[in-house]
């Protein structure tokens, strides 16, 4: 899963860093590097709050969603990875069955995103499991 971040820097301040797609999900940094490494832990901990709670985890937008916000309009965006399927607790495997040329899609798709097959097939249910989860209000 990879969400789009934005850092931003402020005279005599550390980088900032805020995750549009998690609300309340924020960090800081001494570099650049530092808070996008900040950004990766902050993202995990939201995640495993969320997952522990029973939340539905909000799926990333596209970079390109964002940038008109004016919020974010001093910004430098940036993409982190996070591996969903090392969160919340111990993993377990499980033993399914899908058609061998899914696998294969799956697979190449997972490669070519440098992602495991275990978490994109993590990601794609959270994902699937918010986008379809009935609306509160």
């Amino acid at each position: 899963m990879r969400y789009p971040v934005v850092i931003h820097k402020d005279p005599d301040s550390d980088y900032g860093v805020t995750v549009p797609d998690l609300p309340g999900c924020f960090t800081a940094g001494d570099t650049v590097d530092d808070a996008l490494t900040q950004a990766v832990e902050a993202i995990e901990c939201h995640i495993e709050g969320l997952m522990l709670d029973g939340e539905p985890i909000p799926p990333p937008k596209n970079i390109e969603f964002h940038p008109n916000n004016p919020d974010y309009a001093d910004g430098v965006w940036a993409l982190v990875t996070i591996d969903i399927s090392k969160l919340s607790g111990k993993s377990r495997r499980v033993n399914i069955t899908v058609p061998e040329r899914l696998l294969a899609v799956v697979d190449e798709y997972a490669k070519r995103n440098g992602e495991t097959r275990s978490g994109f097939l993590a990601q794609a249910a959270l994902e699937f499991i918010a986008n379809h989860s009935p609306s509160e209000g």
